[in-house]
């Protein structure tokens, strides 16, 4: 077998067993999920940085690039998902009491 179909095999198995992963994962632990893959999202950004610059072709650098834009995306959209869910978990300040304050006691 050829090393090339060797990688293809493992990249759609990958892709298979992400699927079967990601639509298991409850709705209500979608955000928890995605603010903790924000490492692993930057890790193949430098990954996708690498494949672009390496000069092994036009094709190659055109992937590359689609790489990028994709785990670009992913890193920014999990910082947003992040920044939100953060957001909901803040407290209103409580406002001011117009009301007078009650006379001293003498």
């Amino acid at each position: 077998m050829s090393l090339t179909l060797l990688q293809l095999y493992v990249f759609v198995l990958a892709g298979f067993v992400g699927f079967l992963v990601i639509t298991r994962v409850p709705p209500l632990l979608h955000t928890p999920l995605m603010s903790a893959t924000n490492a692993i999202s930057a890790i193949s950004l430098v990954g996708s940085l690498v494949a672009a610059g390496a000069n092994h072709g036009v094709v190659s650098s055109i992937l590359g690039f689609i790489a990028v834009a994709a785990a670009m995306t992913n890193v920014v959209g999990g910082f947003i998902i992040t920044d939100r869910m953060l957001k909901m978990f803040k407290r209103e300040p409580k406002p001011e009491s117009t009301a007078p304050a009650p006379p001293a006691a003498k």
